[in-house]
């Protein structure tokens, strides 16, 4: 499995309501195409976000975004970096 980074921007501020709105939509397309969601990030404004999922490619995440009507800018792979 792979590290993807989902980045996400928003005309208006990101609500919890949102947030519930689109996990339960993108649940059954995770499942489904074999993504895992692991972290969000939501900027202080609620304008943007960062998602991090692994996958085995980029078009899968890419499917579980449009399936589940979850708007992003892009998709792209990443390796993580630690201390």
């Amino acid at each position: 499995m792979h590290k993807f980074i989902v980045e996400r921007s928003f005309v208006t501020p990101f609500t919890a309501q949102d947030l519930s709105d689109v996990g339960a939509r993108m649940a059954p397309c995770l499942k489904l195409h074999d993504v895992s969601w692991i972290r969000s990030y939501l900027s202080e404004d609620r304008l943007r976000m960062v998602c991090e999922y692994e996958a085995r490619d980029a078009e899968s995440v890419r499917k579980v975004q449009r399936e589940s009507s979850a708007s992003f800018d892009r998709v792209w792979a990443g390796q993580l970096i630690e201390p």
